[in-house]
């Protein structure tokens, strides 16, 4: 099973005066989300399922991939900040046998990813880790590859 850690696009606001949850991406976030679709389709990288966090910046950058790659976005509530490996556990056992692409946060997805490959990682806005964990099995996994987005062209 490939799972696919799409941490969201930019969405830094330095007047930002409403709640963090709020934060939508930024011009700059949103192409360089372009960017990292672009990447990934060109890759035939083409998951079963895009599940996302409910936060704006995370669904925008989740809509802004799904398009590219012709799929839907499912809105998944345990993606939000707080995401860890035993939310993934309920998730792979939700989507047995799918590949699944997970949009949300940071320290979240750096964690669940130590968690499951002891790797050391830290994802880069608009970054994108591929993990291979065996079936349900989420205790264990391998990371295959981690791109930043400014890797890309």
């Amino acid at each position: 099973m490939k799972i696919y850690f799409l941490r969201h696009g930019e969405a830094d606001w330095p007047e930002w005066d409403r709640p963090d949850d709020e934060r939508p991406l930024t011009k700059k976030g949103k192409k360089e989300m372009r960017r990292v679709a672009e990447f990934l389709a060109d890759r035939n990288i083409v998951p079963s399922l895009i599940l996302t966090s409910p936060l704006p910046r995370a669904f925008q950058t989740a809509e802004i991939v799904a398009e590219r790659l012709d799929l839907e976005v499912t809105e998944e509530p345990a993606l939000a900040p707080g995401f860890d490996s035993k939310k993934l556990g309920t998730i792979l056992k939700q989507h047995a046998g799918e590949d699944l692409m997970l949009v949300g946060h940071e320290p979240s997805f750096s964690g669940t990813i130590a968690a499951l490959t002891g790797a050391s990682v830290k994802l880069a806005k608009g970054g994108v880790a591929r993990v291979d964990v065996d079936g349900q099995e989420q205790a264990h996994g391998q990371l295959i590859w981690l791109i930043a987005p400014k890797l890309i062209d």
